[in-house]
C-alpha cells in the first residue's frame, strides 16, 4: 500500500519553516504478528515538536534527517495481527506524520467515536488535557481562593488548566494574545479575567486584575509574560513549568540579555517552588485524568476548541502558525 509521509529535510536555525520538512511516497510494511496497519484519521500538532527538529539535549531523543515526524495520532486500523484490534477499531496511537502506519498493537488505547468525537483524544482527553490535570493539580496544586494565572490561555493546554482551576475555587487569569482570544477565555471559558500578551502596559494590566497577588503560575510561554508575573508571585507561590514556546525559535539571549539572577532572587525571597515537568513524568495518572475530564466534559464545566486544517501537506505551515501563536484552540490535521 502506498503510504504519503512527511520527514525531517533539515534542521532550522530559528524558525522552522515548510523547507525543512520533505514530502514522500513509500510502501508500508508488512504486517507482522502483533502489530496492527492504522489509517491515521487525525494528527495532532503540538509546540514540543520543535525541539524534536534540533538535535541538542533534551528530554527525547530528536527526530533524525529523513524521519518521519513524530506526532500523536487517531488512526482506523485496517489490518490486525493483534488479539482484541479488529479493522474498523479507532485507535490513539503516536504514528506521525503520514497516512498509514504499522506499529505495534499492544498499548494502543482504542476510542468509542459513540462518546463523542474522536479528535478529543488529542487535545482536551488527550496528553493536552494530560499536561494540564496532572500539573495543575500535582505541581500548582491550587486552593479555593487562590488566584491562578495560566500564559497560553486559549491554547489546548492552558484552556483546560484554566477550567479546571475554576472547579477548584480559584480565581483564574488568563493571558492571550489578542481581543478575540480573551474574550473567548473570559466568555467562554469562564475564565474571571484575560489580559493581552500584547499590549505595552502588560504589568500595569497585571496588576490590575491581580490585585491580590499571584499564587499560582501556570508556565507555557516565558519570556515577557513570565517578566511580568513574576513580581505579582506571592509567597510560597507555585510555578508548574511546561513550556517556554515564546523562546523555542530563539538563537540568541531575547533583547536585555540573561534575567536568571531577577528570577532566582525572586525564588529564594518568595520561596517559590518551581517545577519543570513533562507530561510522561504523570503518565499512571491516565484513568484519574480521563474519569475526572470526562466527568467534567460530561457535565459541561470544561469547554474545547479545535482548529484544524485538512490534508497531510499543510502540517508543516500548521506548525510553523503554532510556534507563531496563530492557531486558536487545539491545532489538528486532519486527513
Amino acid at each position: 500500500m502506498t503510504n504519503r509521509r512527511v520527514v525531517l529535510a533539515s534542521r532550522p536555525e530559528g524558525e522552522p519553516s515548510a523547507d525543512n520538512f520533505r514530502l514522500e511516497t513509500s510502501e508500508t510494511a508488512p504486517v507482522g504478528e502483533g502489530e496492527v496497519l492504522l489509517r491515521t484519521l487525525f494528527l495532532s500538532i503540538d509546540p514540543y515538536m520543535r525541539g524534536r527538529m534540533s538535535d541538542g539535549p533534551s528530554y527525547a531523543a530528536p527526530v533524525n534527517i529523513g524521519e518521519v515526524m513524530v506526532g500523536s495520532t487517531v488512526c482506523e486500523v485496517v489490518e490486525s495481527r493483534t488479539a482484541g484490534l479488529e479493522p474498523g477499531d479507532i485507535v490513539s496511537a503516536f504514528s506521525g506524520w503520514q497516512e498509514y502506519a504499522v506499529v505495534a498493537g499492544r498499548g494502543l488505547r482504542r476510542l468509542d467515536p459513540a462518546r463523542g468525537p474522536v479528535s478529543l483524544a488529542l487535545g482536551v482527553l488527550g496528553m493536552p488535557g494530560l499536561t494540564a490535570y496532572t500539573g495543575l493539580l500535582n505541581i500548582g496544586d491550587p486552593k479555593p481562593g487562590e488566584t491562578v494565572v495560566v500564559s497560553a490561555a486559549s491554547g489546548a493546554v492552558g484552556a483546560v488548566v484554566g477550567q479546571i482551576a475554576k472547579i477548584k475555587g480559584c480565581r483564574v487569569v488568563g493571558v492571550a494574545g489578542g481581543p478575540e482570544k480573551c474574550r473567548y477565555v473570559v466568555e467562554d471559558l469562564g475564565f474571571d479575567a484575560c489580559v493581552d500578551h500584547r499590549s505595552p502596559t502588560l504589568y500595569d494590566d497585571l496588576k490590575a486584575v491581580c490585585p491580590a497577588g499571584v499564587d499560582v503560575y501556570f508556565e507555557n510561554v516565558g519570556g515577557k509574560v513570565l517578566e511580568c508575573v513574576l513580581p505579582r508571585m506571592n509567597d510560597f507561590g507555585r510555578m508548574p513549568v511546561c513550556g517556554l514556546i515564546s523562546q523555542y525559535n530563539l538563537t540568541e539571549l531575547a533583547p536585555g540579555g540573561d534575567r536568571t539572577a531577577v528570577l532566582m532572587r525572586a525564588v529564594l525571597t518568595k520561596r517559590l517552588r518551581i517545577q519543570g515537568f513533562i507530561v510522561l513524568d504523570y503518565a499512571s495518572q491516565m484513568a484519574d485524568f480521563l474519569r475526572d475530564v470526562s466527568g467534567w466534559l460530561a457535565e459541561g464545566r470544561i469547554r474545547y476548541k479545535e482548529d484544524i486544517v485538512d490534508g497531510l501537506e499543510n502540517a508543516p505551515e500548521a506548525l510553523c502558525g503554532v510556534l507563531k501563536g496563530r492557531n486558536f484552540g487545539k491545532m489538528l490535521v486532519r486527513f
